[in-house]
């Protein structure tokens, strides 16, 4: 899912930590408090029968949705500003909000998932006599189709059942009464009244680092991701096809957290970038096309399917890294327009 950027007020002037930073939190822990009993209540109401993988594929209802957004800038403040509060209570309230938020993208995420890999596989099977796909009329197509509808399907059933569960469980109960705790008063340390350009900026900066760890950008659908990966295992060890493709994107997806993390401290500060929301939601389709890929490479495992069946999860598999590719040169080309923005130059003044 793509985070939607919270609207600010762009401040030119330094601005004291404690008090931007307080603000900034009470609206977000309000908001958290009004977005909760939504998402409870719309979870509840999507017993035995859930969100359709329709409607653009998002998957995602308001009251979730906005919880989730919630729970990951607020994360995302303690994190980059992790010097301003007490250290005890950041840690402890970051990893209780780290277990909600994966808590809560579980689901969503089969539901978009489910919605990119049958639409992919319904236009490679395409029989329309003008363009047709190149697996029209393969015998093969509708039991893939089938076999990933009913493993999707069932992940996404135990990722609401999970869900119902903690919604009601004590755990979540603690994590609220601290988020009222917060909508009033932020536990902060003596002395917390510094400019927050200079953490901006240094998360700034640990994004810049993490982009420069990446390869070079290739020509999208040129085929080499498939053929020669960037990360080479060591010398020596057995080669794991899925442990190689992992090693290959997991530099990215740092990359992707250490955007949204940027993302979000900008947004402490009402200096929202749209040159950065962009590579944000180039690097989540990065994360879903991969994502897609590895449940394809799941799928082909099941026992006893037949190899007309393998073949064509292999074509789907084959087309969602080719999006990764065209994703990873998508950002190639946005990247180094955002780096003469002048945003150092704004965080460091």
């Amino acid at each position: 899912m793509t985070d939607l950027p919270t609207t600010t007020e762009r401040t030119d002037h330094p601005a004291p930590a404690g008090e931007v930073l307080a603000g900034y939190l009470n609206a977000r822990a309000g908001a958290f408090l009004r977005a909760l009993p939504l998402a409870v209540g719309e979870a509840g109401s999507r017993t035995g029968s859930l969100p359709s993988a329709g409607g653009g594929g998002q998957g995602v209802a308001s009251g979730t949705g906005e919880l989730l957004r919630c729970v990951r800038r607020i994360g995302g403040a303690l994190h980059t500003f992790s010097t301003v509060f007490e250290p005890v209570w950041a840690q402890e309230t970051r990893t209780e909000l780290r277990w909600l938020s994966g808590l809560l993208a579980q689901e969503p995420g089969y539901v978009r998932r489910s919605a990119r890999l049958l639409a992919a596989l319904d236009s490679l099977s395409e029989t329309d006599p003008g363009r047709p796909g190149m697996l029209a009329g393969h015998a093969g197509a509708p039991k893939a189709r089938a076999l990933m509808e009913r493993q999707l399907t069932l992940a996404r059933t135990r990722a609401h059942t999970a869900l119902l569960q903690e919604l009601r469980s004590a755990r979540l109960h603690a994590l609220a009464d601290r988020m009222t705790l917060l909508a009033g008063e932020v536990p902060m340390l003596p002395g917390g009244e510094a400019d927050l350009r200079p953490r901006v900026a240094t998360a700034l900066g640990v994004l810049e680092a993490g982009v420069a760890t990446l390869p070079p950008a290739r020509a999208p659908y040129g085929g080499e991701g498939l053929h020669r990966l960037g990360a080479v295992p060591a010398q020596g060890a057995p080669v794991d096809a899925d442990a190689v493709v992992a090693a290959d994107d997991a530099p990215w997806h740092r990359v992707r957290i250490l955007a949204k993390r940027a993302r979000y401290a900008l947004e402490v500060c009402g200096a929202g970038l749209s040159e950065l929301d962009g590579v944000d939601r180039v690097l989540d389709r990065h994360q879903e096309a991969a994502d897609a890929a590895v449940t394809v490479s799941t799928a082909a495992r099941t026992p006893r399917i037949t190899p007309a069946t393998a073949y064509v999860l292999g074509v789907v598999h084959a087309d969602q890294r080719l999006e990764v590719e065209a994703a990873r040169y998508a950002f190639g080309h946005q990247w180094p327009t955002l780096q003469h923005h002048g945003w150092h130059e704004w965080a460091s003044c």
